[in-house]
């Protein structure tokens, strides 16, 4: 996209705003500058007027022209077949010095004298306007005689050209920048003059639109007599920056018109769409073999495809004759969609439409029309015809909590609102806690709250935002169903890896079996229906049973050693469910080999505490009565974990174990609910040495270690970290009582313990032993 500063000029005020700045807002609000190009006309060039114009006498391509340059009246050879008396011109006098270095004297040309020269646009530095010399008119602005051209902003201009992205099809005119300027600069952009004129005759007499199906366009008509059209000035030159050119005046006015408001525009010969012998022309709407909107005449032939591109035959070429004004608007979504599934010739305007054109068509008409109006003796019809499809509002809603936290900055309310309505959005719906914006509809880009965000923060400028370490925040999505799944296979694994072997059975079990060994079944109201077979009548109550028959077809496999584990629902009488974790372990500890002989010890209490331990972490046991008849009735525990009964332990009844064929066998079953679940957490440990005492202890054989151990519990000092059980002798020395020898591990986080230390803490242990159990050293 090329603009210049005069241009922008006509839509925004640029005034104390150097280009180098007016660039520099451009690459800081995302419209990248490609160049920068400088227009300078030299000094001594002047703006003059051709007096008379004669033929040389000695040269048929020469001519003597008598030139006003304001102080005087010079006589310049002149060889342009453009020049004749009473143009406006650009002069270059005696002493100027020309781009390309030539320097301007008094000469003789075939014998006559010539004092300066008649410029043409390229010999200025400027883009070629033409063939022949520059001629001047009002278009430029006001000027006098003799003033030097470079005083003319047109002349004294700068080019800049940005490179657009695909989706700023609102930046494709220079109006649509300048409305970016706007925003930047916090300087309102110029609307357009739409007038109308005073013209008895209304466009409706010569003109109307006919339309069957509702298509995807806006339309809107006006109709002129165009009579002696003269292309100013300021066209050529601005066609010629923008390397765009037209065969005829009035393309060349409807590309001028675009470029500069975004409105896509086309003129028609009114003839196009008439029938012999009529004044009435009817601009029919349909669509083409592929479905494309067209606009045809009343013989079906089709004068253009709407935002594609025009038939040669419509167009108006003359410079005089009754014109016929189109200004056109259709979604860029709609229009790139068909043309991406029906490719078909496109003409030069297809990129701004298929980019997205400006929809404020009535301005874009009457810019036109004025235009072609101040430089012609036309006139204009009165009133438009027009077809408009309301499309549907983008509204976006979003708070200044959300625009904060994604720009990582506060930004003030009154900044943010002043930018979208800088920029063209509409925040009057808008709350004290949110803003409620409509997107104004040449913006297609924007869909969403990052898009609007986008737009705050180019035009506050990146660079005035502070930078911040990126910060990835995302809400925790895990579910506890998630974290259900993942205890459970956290612990299918610790018991894989303790040697147990994952047995899975039906949530149905044999009700005879369950009862005769004293677990509570379903209720009768309850029951199962239909059960699958007559061995799994019954919701199971336990997995102990379902272990027991596991363990008892793999003996009969051959398996000396039998390890296994589940991890499944149970259900009480009322059929509520929970999740229990059964392990069995049977026969011998480990396999045949040398180091033992090839006679394995069979598993006993304490190597299946053990594993129980290694599983689920450290434990301790109670003493404890089972309610069913699996049990060996000495050799069952509750297992305690935390403070808390979290299952039980036992051995099999030896019954039990004959019944379905197995060795020595223990079982664990778990509340898998209460089994420890959660994030481990480093304890600070003790830099100084640990200390370590053992007591033996002479005590009933009958009393319970449980007792013992709370008396220590309630007793010990600060520095006693632990104890344990370490040896247990009897003889008949002792009689009734035994001997229980425990060790204790006594460490300071302050300082290495003294033996003054540790005696302290054990006669404060044994004193209370003795008081409240009547027990001593032995």
């Amino acid at each position: 996209m090329i603009v210049t500063r005069s241009w922008l000029q006509e839509w925004i005020d640029l005034e104390g705003i150097s280009t180098e700045d007016v660039a520099k807002t451009f690459n800081a609000i995302g419209l990248e500058v490609d160049r920068v190009h400088e227009y300078r006309i030299p000094p001594k060039i002047v703006f003059g007027k051709v007096l008379e114009c004669e033929k040389h006498p000695d040269a048929d391509k020469l001519n003597i022209c008598k030139v006003d340059i304001g102080s005087a009246t010079r006589q310049i050879v002149c060889g342009a077949a453009n020049v004749r008396a009473g143009l406006f011109v650009a002069v270059a006098t005696i002493g100027a010095v020309m781009p390309d270095g030539m320097a301007i004297k008094p000469v003789k040309l075939r014998g006559i004298d010539s004092e300066g020269m008649i410029c043409s646009s390229s010999e200025l530095g400027l883009p070629d306007t033409g063939k022949g010399i520059m001629e001047l008119d009002s278009s430029i602005g006001s000027f006098k005689l003799g003033e030097e051209l470079s005083a003319n902003p047109v002349f004294n201009d700068d080019l800049i050209e940005i490179e657009l992205t695909a989706n700023r099809g609102d930046c494709l005119s220079i109006r649509g920048v300048a409305r970016d300027l706007s925003a930047a600069f916090d300087r309102p952009i110029k609307e357009y003059a739409v007038t109308d004129n005073d013209e008895k005759r209304g466009i409706g007499r010569i003109l109307s639109l006919v339309h069957e199906k509702d298509l995807d366009v806006n339309l809107r008509y006006k109709a002129l007599d165009l009579k002696d059209l003269s292309l100013p000035f300021i066209v050529k030159l601005r066609l010629a920056q923008i390397d765009e050119s037209r065969v005829c005046d009035v393309e060349s006015i409807m590309l001028y018109v675009t470029h500069a408001t975004g409105v896509i525009l086309r003129a028609y010969k009114h003839d196009f769409f008439t029938k012999e012998g009529e004044k009435l022309g009817k601009v029919m709407l349909d669509e083409d073999e592929h479905g494309f909107a067209c606009i045809e005449n009343q013989d079906k032939e089709i004068a253009s495809i709407v935002g594609i591109i025009q038939n040669d035959e419509s167009k108006m070429k003359e410079p005089t004759g009754t014109v016929v004004l189109e200004a056109s608007y259709i979604p860029p979504d709609i229009i790139s969609k068909k043309m991406a599934e029906v490719k078909i010739e496109a003409g030069p305007m297809f990129y701004k439409t298929s980019r997205g054109s400006e929809p404020e068509l009535e301005g874009g008409l009457s810019y036109c029309i004025d235009l072609i109006e101040k430089f012609s003796n036309s006139t204009t019809f009165s009133g438009s015809i027009e077809l408009s499809k309301n499309f549907k509002e983008k509204i976006v809603i979003i708070s200044k909590q959300e625009i904060d936290a994604i720009i990582g900055a506060e930004i003030d309310k009154v900044v943010i609102t002043k930018i979208l309505k800088n920029l063209g959005f509409d925040t009057s719906k808008s709350s004290t806690d949110k803003f409620v914006i409509t997107v104004p509809q040449f913006r297609h880009d924007i869909v969403n709250k990052q898009d609007i965000v986008e737009e705050i923060v180019r035009m506050v400028g990146i660079d005035n935002i502070p930078s911040k370490p990126f910060l990835l925040k995302e809400a925790n999505r895990l579910e506890d169903n998630y974290f259900a799944y993942k205890k459970r296979s956290v612990y299918r694994h610790k018991c894989a890896q303790s040697g147990f072997y994952e047995s899975i059975h039906f949530v149905f079990d044999e009700k005879k079996v369950l009862q005769s060994y004293g677990f509570e079944t379903t209720k009768e109201e309850l029951e199962l229906l239909n059960p699958i077979v007559q061995t799994l009548d019954t919701l199971r109550p336990t997995l102990l049973t379902g272990l027991l028959k596991a363990a008892s077809q793999n003996v009969k496999n051959g398996y000396a050693s039998v390890r296994l584990f589940e991890i499944g629902s149970v259900f009480t009488p009322l059929r509520e469910e929970s999740l229990k974790m059964g392990l069995l372990f049977s026969g011998e500890k480990e396999k045949e080999s040398l180091a033992n002989s090839g006679k394995p010890a069979k598993v006993d209490f304490g190597y299946f505490v053990q594993k129980i331990a290694d599983i689920i972490g450290d434990v301790e046991l109670r003493e404890y009565e089972t309610t069913h008849t699996l049990s060996h009735i000495y050799q069952s525990a509750a297992v305690v974990q935390n403070g808390e009964v979290i299952g039980e332990l036992f051995r099999v009844h030896p019954e039990v174990e004959k019944a379905y064929d197995l060795d020595v066998t223990y079982l664990c079953e778990l509340d898998f609910e209460k089994l420890s679940y959660e994030l481990k957490i480093a304890e600070k440990k003790s830099k100084y040495q640990a200390s370590f005492r053992d007591l033996s202890l002479v005590m009933p054989k009958d009393m319970s270690y449980e007792k013992v151990k709370s008396v220590i519990n309630a007793n010990a000092t600060e520095e006693l970290i632990r104890f344990y059980p370490v040896d247990r002798y009897t003889d008949e020395v002792l009689g009734d009582n035994m001997s229980l020898s425990i060790r204790f591990v006594l460490q300071s986080d302050e300082k290495t313990l003294e033996e003054e230390d540790i005696t302290s803490a054990m006669d404060k242990i044994l004193e209370a032993l003795n008081r409240e159990l009547g027990i001593g050293l032995r």
